[in-house]
């Protein structure tokens, strides 16, 4: 376990099981559902090599027919390494990297890091997949499991900050299409994102802005516990959707998000 700490603010980070920030807590506030809480939903995981879903987890790519295994039948979903041990690289009180190879079940190899720095007021994340020796679609991002409420204040409010979003098909997947922003509740993928792209409000007790320079955000807010609001450097399905990114060997894909929190006095 990696543990960051920085005024009242305190991350774990479990390289051992998926690489996921399991804590964020700032004053004795769990921002994010704690594993105490929720046995599988909890913290926020890394989505690489794709984020979302891939439809019947088959793609092409190069004129190849690749299957995936299906983790969320009929589907594959959210990547292979949240299922990974992941190796500690560097280590301080308030930066950290950690990294893990792809292997199988994902066919082109290569490898996915890490980066986090923490400060009092706010943790930094950025995520690089890298290609081994051939060229392969990549997709990536996080998936942050916010606390539907706190131990004190009043449910979470979310502000988005998003122009359309992607037209979803009976099975939960995009189209291809773009739609004009409708009411939650969401399980939906956003585009023409503005900064910040959203802003999460415990009323009473804290409040956190989230930035980001992927072009997507999908957010989620069905659960009971929490409220999901991802960044995605594409949409689910991206690699049967539209020209999906492509990583070159030496040319990784890279993304960032910054979580900035204050505390209602």
């Amino acid at each position: 376990m990696i543990s960051l700490t920085a005024g009242s603010a305190r991350v774990d980070i479990d390289e051992v099981h998926g690489g996921l920030i399991e804590r964020l807590q700032v004053g004795g506030l769990d921002l994010l559902v704690p594993s105490e809480q929720h046995e599988h939903n909890y913290g926020a995981f890394p989505m690489a090599p794709w984020a979302g879903r891939i439809r019947n987890g088959v793609f092409m790519f190069d004129g190849v027919e690749h299957q995936l295994p299906i983790n969320k039948a009929p589907h594959a979903i959210h990547g292979t390494v949240r299922n990974q041990r992941w190796t500690v690289q560097q280590e301080s009180p308030t930066e950290a990297v950690w990294a893990v190879a792809l292997a199988d079940p994902w066919p082109f190899g290569g490898r996915v890091v890490q980066r986090a720095r923490l400060t009092s007021n706010a943790l930094e994340l950025e995520m690089e997949v890298h290609a081994g020796d051939q060229s392969m679609p990549a997709t990536c991002g996080w998936h942050p499991w916010w606390s539907r409420s706190l131990a004190r204040g009043e449910p979470i409010e979310l502000e988005l900050h998003a122009a359309s979003m992607y037209k979803r098909d009976d099975e939960g997947i995009p189209t291809g299409e773009f739609v004009t922003v409708q009411s939650p509740p969401w399980d939906d993928c956003f585009t023409d994102l503005h900064s910040p792209v959203a802003v999460l409000t415990w009323p009473g007790a804290a409040t956190v802005t989230i930035e980001s320079d992927c072009p997507c955000v999908v957010v989620f807010t069905e659960p009971e516990h929490a409220v999901c609001v991802e960044p995605q450097s594409g949409p689910p399905d991206a690699f049967n959707l539209e020209e999906p990114d492509v990583v070159e060997p030496g040319v990784p894909l890279v993304v960032h998000t910054r979580w900035e929190w204050t505390l209602t006095p």
